[in-house]
């Protein structure tokens, strides 16, 4: 969801895009396996209503929704490219890109496979506020009013106007008529967007990096001669077989986590010393690559070890994660709607991460909860320390964890519940929790 719309896509009143029906979409596609050529193509050519409950709704229309009305379609044409192509054309708008082969009439090309597309707003009765909208799909006249000709009209840089035609980037030309009864332009560039190698490299350079913290290259969606893979038969391979094997992103994720790089070791040694992509070298995956986690990952983290999550429907607890998350979150205010997080160990953080609700949910010894649960299992003290250890790092605790157990026992007046409490506490909030290593 935060790569379709962004970390605070759908959140506000006046957005076209439903957060909650993009995750709805994505969420039952997941559960039922379904294949990534297919889910890209639905994304890009999907019709319907944004808002679950409506009779045509059809979640994947909210990637697109609040992209093809501004400014002509530049923005689906940018996320579409970058996102599923690994091909970064957002630069060349305007001019011819200096350092690869995109250049400005690439662009417009592109652009004009979004052209018969339109997002209808329906209001909330007697305000301006968004209740819902839909894609659409209607025949486009051209920019010269003439829609068995129907082209685009872009500006150089020296201000003479030239013409564009829906054109994929291997430069595979379609109709060009702008009736959706001759040609649906969206479902063509769909069409070829699957026979593309660049959507196999894509996801396969996203998944690399999602579990290894690097992908092939930098930045992961920017593929291309002029930006040469660390590892290029490594990635020409995965995205050959992920295709052959019907695109299953289980399978995918299941040979990235049975790699041997994903399974080494955090230890940076003099055998790998120069190994260090944070300070630009190319990352050669000699060793798992130490980082923090992201406040997304966090928060599932702390509710899947403890139980923590808010009471109340799904919505509710949605509603509540989304809460937690906002603070965190910054938009650039860019022209791709660029964002980021700031969760960086700060001050407020820290203490939100102290003693925030969240924490306060996952230590709590209310009956029923996570540590109530754990104060009656197990033989002894000891034990239940360990079960603590292994539900939030994955090992025993040291000799020297156990001796702080026994005197903060001591300090509680053995009071076991609160002992356990204080350690489950200090677990939660240690950087080994915290970091992946």
């Amino acid at each position: 969801t935060n790569l379709l719309i962004g970390r605070s896509g759908g959140t506000d009143r006046r957005d076209l895009t439903n957060r909650t029906g993009m995750q709805k979409y994505l969420r039952d596609s997941f559960a039922g396996n379904k294949t990534y050529d297919q889910l890209a193509y639905e994304l890009v050519t999907a019709e319907g209503s944004t808002m679950p409950g409506n009779a045509n709704f059809n979640g994947a229309v909210n990637f697109l929704v609040d992209k093809v009305n501004a400014e002509k379609g530049t923005l689906a044409t940018s996320s579409v490219s970058r996102i599923f192509l690994g091909q970064q054309v957002q630069c060349t708008q305007c001019h011819n890109h200096p350092f690869n082969q995109w250049k400005q009439q690439k662009f417009w090309e592109f652009n004009a496979f979004f052209r018969q597309t339109r997002a209808l707003r329906r209001f909330v009765d007697g305000t301006r506020d968004i209740e819902s909208a839909e894609l659409v799909s209607q025949d486009f006249a051209g920019e010269a009013n003439d829609p068995e000709d129907a082209l685009v009209f872009y500006e150089l840089r020296n201000g003479l106007q030239k013409v564009a035609y829906p054109v994929f980037t291997d430069g595979t030309e379609i109709e060009k008529s702008g009736f959706v009864e001759d040609v649906n332009r969206r479902e063509e560039l769909g069409r070829l967007m699957l026979q593309s190698e660049y959507l196999d490299k894509m996801i396969v350079n996203r998944m690399w990096s999602m579990f290894l913290g690097y992908g092939f290259t930098r930045p992961i969606d920017d593929l291309g001669p002029h930006n040469p893979s660390s590892h290029p038969e490594l990635l020409d391979n995965l995205g050959k077989e992920f295709r052959a094997n019907s695109y299953d992103l289980k399978k995918l994720i299941t040979w990235i986590t049975l790699s041997r790089p994903y399974q080494l070791a955090s230890t940076l040694s003099t055998s790998n010393e120069i190994d260090d992509p944070t300070i630009g070298e190319s990352p050669k995956f000699s060793r798992f690559y130490l980082r923090q986690m992201s406040a997304e990952q966090l928060y599932a983290s702390m509710v899947t070890a403890s139980n923590a999550q808010s009471k109340g429907s799904y919505e509710q607890q949605e509603a509540e994660r989304r809460r937690w998350l906002s603070q965190f979150v910054v938009a650039f205010g860019n022209d791709e709607g660029t964002e980021t997080t700031t969760f960086n160990g700060s001050i407020p953080q820290a203490l939100m991460l102290f003693n925030g609700d969240l924490t306060k949910n996952a230590i709590s010894l209310e009956a029923g909860s996570f540590l109530d649960q754990l104060s009656q299992s197990g033989r002894s003290p000891k034990d239940r320390v360990t079960r603590l250890f292994l539900s939030g790092l994955a090992r025993r605790p040291t000799k020297n964890e156990v001796s702080i157990a026994s005197k903060l026992m001591v300090a509680r007046k053995g009071d076991e519940p609160e002992m356990l409490q204080d350690i489950w506490w200090a677990i939660l909030n240690s950087n080994e929790f915290i970091m992946q290593h």
